[in-house]
């Protein structure tokens, strides 16, 4: 079992009677989620929670850290996703408290982005030609 899986389960323990955690791999790392609602990354054992304007204060009077990766240009920040304080991983209430928090966020996030959304694009498509009548 790799650091991220042990990560995962802890998530998947502290959240166990709120509803279900799932994992995807993705880019390295493990994309969670609750109930279909993407609010976590996991990389290199470590967790990053989905944040909000209300929720970041918290990171930040904790000392955290946005995620960041390395791009071919320099190092990049995901500024939604913060690093979740090590503390936690031993505190399963406040663990609970935290992702849900953090799940809150991505629902408001997702919900906000569903509003923003503009509607399709009407693309007219000309007629076929009218085939020839040959006698």
């Amino acid at each position: 079992m790799s650091a991220n899986d042990e990560i995962l389960q802890i998530l998947k323990d502290a959240l166990e009677h709120a509803g279900l955690v799932s994992g995807r791999r993705m880019f390295g790392g493990v994309g969670v989620y609750f109930e279909g609602v993407f609010f976590a990354l996991i990389d290199d054992g470590a967790i990053y929670l989905k944040t909000s304007e209300m929720t970041r204060p918290r990171f930040e009077a904790e000392g955290s850290h946005a995620f960041s990766y390395i791009t071919k240009n320099g190092r990049a920040e995901l500024h939604s996703y913060w690093l979740l304080p090590e503390r936690l991983l031993d505190d399963t209430e406040e663990l609970r408290d935290w992702a849900s928090a953090s799940v809150a966020a991505a629902r408001q996030s997702a919900s906000q982005s569903n509003r923003k959304a503009k509607p399709g694009r009407i693309v007219k498509t000309a007629k076929p030609a009218a085939k020839s009548k040959r006698r």
